[in-house]
């Protein structure tokens, strides 16, 4: 089928990134457009891409600062049309507003990410941004503003929504009045393996940005004195060594092709923020490795209590300590921490999605009573 491919934009390197290289792979002919592409910054197979941008993509500035723009890029796809192009169906990966997309009586499939964050819990992403409040004052009417805009085009009904867990379907019924199926992100869970011996140290892998909530463990651990190592970088970084340990080890960028191991090795995945739904959990059960989670969000959807994990319920230092004191690594069967990865495959995401497109272009007719 001819199938065009809808993302936010292309400047960083993420969890949607991920989703969508899926995406590609599934429907490699289909084109891909969004708000703007920064070449040097994304993976070098995105070159291979039939990549298409709006007029963002030339605005100065944008690939480092794109959050100064925010307000435009509701405009931006609500000026893309592709209402011409003789699609069977426009699939949007979307966390930001590339739903907005016109696509006419051609059926939209939306993946959803997540319902637009910072304009549906505006205060919350202020506040972790560290957002002044005369700044604050200023976007209230233009968050206002996009938020109706962002409620009236969830309404048509051409479009389908997909959640990406529990978490979000709840979400799209609270801010969009819109039913949704769920399909779980896709795991690769072949690159992983449980290892026969497991060392001491904690692990995280993780952007180091407010709402990752790093700082909880960094706290945690401080107290515990036991190792944690974390991987991967972000503008939070310098503050949180700062505040760090001995104890705790910062990796900053790791090879993806040495995370496998340390994934497989480590006593317990840390998970300590609230997510949308969260693979880096995933891939340690992947490995064989137990996850100590954040009791909420998409960690309820991917942790089986008591089998593969635990939570802690309150979102604090001393809590997360409790939950790693209470919890015994050691009585985890890797093999079932494994056997739960396994239900987040890429063959299942394929195959889920390939049955939601086509009962989209060929519903059942509907049943009339007599």
């Amino acid at each position: 089928m001819q199938i065009a491919l809808v993302h936010d934009w292309l400047n960083q390197y993420g969890g949607a990134e991920r989703v969508l290289e899926h995406l590609v792979a599934q429907f490699p002919a289909a084109p891909v457009y969004t708000s703007m592409y920064w070449r040097d910054k994304m993976p070098a197979v995105y070159q291979t891409w039939d990549i298409r941008t709006t007029w963002m993509d030339r605005l100065p500035g944008v690939y480092r600062r794109h959050q100064w723009y925010f307000p435009l890029y509701a405009l931006a796809f609500a000026m893309l049309d592709v209402r011409h192009q003789d699609y069977a169906v426009v699939l949007s990966n979307k966390s930001g507003f590339c739903h907005g997309v016109r696509a006419g009586d051609t059926p939209q499939v939306c993946y959803c990410l997540a319902p637009t964050r910072y304009v549906w819990e505006f205060d919350a992403y202020a506040a972790r941004e560290n957002m002044p409040g005369a700044l604050k004052v200023v976007l209230k009417p233009v968050v206002a503003l996009l938020r109706r805009w962002d409620y009236r085009v969830a309404q048509r009904a051409t479009t389908h929504f997909v959640a990406i867990s529990t978490e979000i379907q709840e979400r799209i019924r609270r801010y969009y009045r819109r039913e949704s199926t769920i399909i779980y992100p896709p795991l690769d869970v072949e690159r992983f393996h449980p290892a026969p011996r497991h060392a001491d140290y904690y692990l995280i892998v993780s952007r180091l940005v407010p709402y990752k909530r790093i700082d909880l463990a960094v706290e945690a651990f401080n107290r515990l004195g036991l190792p944690l190592r974390i991987i991967g970088s972000g503008r939070d970084r310098a503050a949180l060594e700062a505040r760090a340990k001995p104890n705790i080890t910062f990796m900053g960028y790791v090879p993806d092709e040495d995370l496998p191991d340390l994934l497989a090795r480590c006593q317990a995945f840390v998970f300590p923020g609230r997510e949308d739904f969260g693979i880096a959990p995933l891939e340690a059960q992947a490995a064989g490795r137990p996850v100590i989670a954040y009791g909420a969000g998409g960690a309820l959807d991917s942790i089986i209590e008591g089998e593969t994990g635990a939570f802690f319920r309150e979102a604090t230092p001393e809590s997360l300590a409790q939950a790693v004191l209470s919890f015994d690594a050691a009585r985890v069967d890797p093999l079932a921490c494994r056997a739960n990865a396994e239900r987040f495959s890429v063959p299942r995401f394929r195959q889920e999605l390939q049955t939601t497109l086509t009962r989209v272009l060929n519903p059942a007719p509907e049943l009339h009573a007599r």
